[in-house]
């Protein structure tokens, strides 16, 4: 029988991995602007999101970066980006 504990170090090494910080910035953006960004143009470097799409779209989510940002620090705490690029 699983621990509990095992399934969350599962999620945890997801999570570390980016692949899974990548999806809940997917997801956010998706729920807050209504743009849907494919993983493989989001990277996640040292506490900055880059994003590779069109400037129109990029403008879009620079203006609603507060709502963002306040979405993934309550989802991801310490380890959330603290910027766009």
């Amino acid at each position: 029988m699983f621990e509990i504990k095992d399934l969350l170090g599962r999620f945890s090494k997801l999570l570390e991995t980016g692949e899974g910080s990548k999806k809940l910035v997917q997801d956010t953006v998706k729920e807050v602007t209504n743009i849907s960004i494919e993983t493989k143009d989001i990277k996640i470097k040292n506490g900055t999101i880059f994003l590779n799409i069109k400037p129109l779209y990029k403008n879009e989510i620079f203006l609603k970066k507060g709502q963002i940002f306040s979405k993934l620090n309550n989802l991801l705490g310490k380890k959330s980006p603290k910027d766009f690029r």
